[in-house]
């Protein structure tokens, strides 16, 4: 049994308590995939890190992920609180901690994804980070069911854009709502979205008018283990590929700010980048809530 560096964040929360909880292991060398897997589902978050020697060119740092359940090739909210605890925990080298001229920092994840650059900067003494999600795909080889197709679903009235099911690393069928307060609402049938291929996963969204938020979603994961997941960072990268698509993006200039979590108690906050290229970047805060050692 090895004492190892353990931190727990929220990661896309504007305070603790909100956002969505990650537990970060530093110090993961050692460990075999089944130790990784047992100790995520010991720790019975949405997701786990864990630090491992980075094995790729040009990488700054090296993560693996895995929910209670499975290893995921990518995921938002991780990857965001990944960078975030390179940076506190030192693991960066400090030649790569450097901001530029505009006062960010550029490095790269490595990860089960591929090679993913994320960008942090300070702003009023608060980091956010940025990372460029893993490209989405639009499978349209798997047809929507017809339930997902009708005209109102668990109720509540469908958006203009169809259901589709696009993967940026796992698979998320999106589903557009036409009202904000009926999303707020939803009590949707949990076995009727396990049974969705692609491991029953839902991103459902609505725009929202006035505020301090563009879109508000929730993702919904019976499929995983996850009845709804807190704050989703690979659901919000499908979602702005999909706006992106459609030229249905909200906010301006390809950057818009999404509600997610407040069903929970959670009250998270997404920032939304489409860049020029049509990468989608997603960002926010992290807030450090439990910091000492795990003895694995």
């Amino acid at each position: 049994m090895t004492q190892r560096r353990y931190l727990q964040l929220d990661v896309f929360a504007h305070a603790p308590g909100t956002g969505n909880p990650l537990g970060v292991v530093v110090d993961a060398h050692g460990l075999d995939s089944a130790a990784m897997q047992a100790l995520a589902a010991w720790l019975n978050l949405s997701e786990t890190i864990f630090f491992l020697p980075v094995g790729g060119h040009g990488a700054d740092y090296h993560i693996r992920i895995f929910t209670p359940k499975g290893e995921l090739p990518f995921a938002g909210h991780p990857s965001v609180g990944a960078a975030w605890a390179a940076l506190e925990m030192g693991l960066v080298r400090p030649e790569h901690r450097q901001p530029d001229a505009s006062g960010r920092t550029a490095l790269v994840q490595q990860c089960a994804a591929g090679m993913l650059p994320v960008q942090v900067k300070q702003a009023d003494g608060v980091r956010l980070v940025d990372v460029r999600t893993p490209r989405a795909v639009h499978r349209r080889d798997v047809p929507a069911p017809d339930w997902l197709l009708a005209p109102s679903v668990f109720g509540a009235a469908r958006g203009a854009l169809p259901p589709a099911l696009h993967n940026n690393g796992p698979d998320w069928w999106l589903l557009e709502l036409a009202d904000e307060a009926a999303l707020r609402a939803l009590q949707p049938d949990q076995a009727l979205i396990a049974a969705l291929p692609g491991n029953g996963k839902l991103a459902v969204f609505a725009r929202s008018h006035g505020g301090e938020h563009d879109l508000a979603v929730r993702a919904f994961a019976p499929g995983v283990g996850v009845a709804e997941d807190p704050v989703t960072g690979s659901a919000n990268g499908s979602i702005g590929a999909y706006l992106a698509a459609n030229d249905a993006l909200p906010g301006r200039d390809g950057r818009y700010v999404a509600s997610q979590g407040r069903e929970l108690g959670r009250d998270g906050r997404v920032l939304v980048q489409v860049d020029d290229a049509r990468d989608v970047w997603i960002g926010g805060q992290v807030q450090p809530v439990i910091q000492g050692q795990i003895a694995w």
